[in-house]
């Protein structure tokens, strides 16, 4: 029954200088990323701390990633080397819960990189597809 191609949710968190600037430039260089991806736009991914990066599988999602600045190029000037710091915090304990450390990830892209954007979503979904569903889904019958 896993012929058809899972959809995954997957959250990305940017930050609102660089990468929320790229996915808006994908968007209107009509770029296709996957409507999977849901994005939450913050100030700084560095302000993200590690229990916002653990909350979203908690409420159902297949994959979380941050996308930041490029590492030289932060807003805060060093607010993505905390964020890279606590992704790895957080696939650690992802680790000990038992749940693959790939589900969640750190990118950096500059505001300029809507196409990088546009892959960096199409490549995550595809490793997410990967995975499979993080909890077994409820089939499809048995959901209203």
């Amino acid at each position: 029954a896993m012929s058809q191609e899972f959809e995954p949710r997957i959250l990305a968190i940017c930050c609102q200088w660089c990468s929320y600037a790229a996915a808006d430039l994908a968007v209107a260089m009509r770029l296709e990323y996957p409507s999977a991806v849901r994005i939450l736009r913050v100030p700084c991914t560095g302000r993200v701390d590690g229990l916002r990066l653990l909350k979203p599988f908690e409420e159902g999602a297949d994959g979380v990633f941050l996308s930041g600045c490029l590492l030289d190029d932060c807003h805060y000037r060093t607010g993505n080397y905390k964020a890279t710091k606590r992704v790895a915090y957080a696939k650690g304990i992802l680790q000990q819960l038992g749940i693959e450390p790939e589900r969640l990830e750190m990118f950096y892209n500059s505001s300029a990189m809507g196409p990088q954007f546009a892959q960096t979503c199409r490549d995550f979904t595809a490793r997410i597809q990967e995975l499979g569903p993080l909890f077994d889904q409820p089939s499809q019958s048995a959901a209203a």
